[in-house]
């Protein structure tokens, strides 16, 4: 069975996919999910390369918010999926195209060093506001600083070109603008649209792991644009 690759986004660590991941391993699927924050685009989507690089067989690669912009530099992908996440074209970058909403911007808290927090209070209802509220507290503990400059990055490649895609609207996303997460879907093999916020993945984590074994068996067609009907 294929494997999958895990991408999360600003502020995140692995640990917020733990359940996601659990899931798929549950199935026997090889699952990675690599640390970021190495300081550019261009080092995160490097040490994701090499993870993809290193498994036997072209893996599913999920980016989220970010995480997108990552996963858009990757090679060797059997199948990409955007969630809530940016498909950057050439010369533009996550912040270029309009990157955080202004509730995301107000929860940012700058650092004397240049690197950057979320407000915990305003993280919460930004983030995870539809998860139930021990899931949400417990994704907001695992915050953590972020170095700056990664939203202004330019991917060197754009895989989703060349790859099959399907990316995941969140309708009521309060961090990504869901007007803008349908511009850069119709970039991609199919769209879905999800009834959730910015982070599924916490407050309903089944609904990840689903469209992820659906997706396993690579029964996506490479046809372009293709409309998806499938809303949940």
């Amino acid at each position: 069975m294929t494997a999958v690759v895990i991408v999360h986004g600003l502020y995140h660590r692995p640990e917020h996919f733990a359940v996601v991941a659990e899931g798929l391993r549950a199935d026997g699927t090889e699952v990675a999910v690599p640390e970021l924050h190495r300081g550019s685009l261009v080092a995160d989507t490097a040490a994701v390369q090499a993870v993809v690089d290193a498994l036997p067989e072209p893996p599913v690669v999920l980016g989220h918010s970010y995480g997108g912009s990552v996963i858009t530099g990757v090679r060797g992908a059997a199948h990409l999926v955007y969630l809530a996440a940016f498909v950057l074209d050439t010369g533009e970058s996550a912040a270029g195209l309009g990157g955080a909403s202004q509730q995301l911007k107000d929860a940012i808290v700058a650092e004397p060093n240049g690197s950057t927090t979320l407000h915990p209070g305003l993280a919460i209802d930004t983030l995870y506001g539809d998860c139930p509220e021990p899931l949400a507290a417990r994704a907001v503990g695992l915050l953590r600083t972020q170095a700056p400059g990664c939203g202004r990055g330019v991917p060197q490649h754009h895989s989703w070109k060349e790859t099959p895609s399907t990316y995941v609207i969140c309708a009521q996303d309060r961090a990504i603008d869901p007007g803008l997460q349908r511009t850069m879907a119709s970039r991609c093999t199919e769209a879905r649209e999800w009834q959730t916020g910015h982070s599924p993945f916490v407050g309903q984590p089944d609904l990840v792991v689903e469209l992820l074994r659906e997706l396993l068996p690579a029964r996506i067609s490479p046809r372009r644009n293709q409309e998806a009907t499938t809303t949940r």
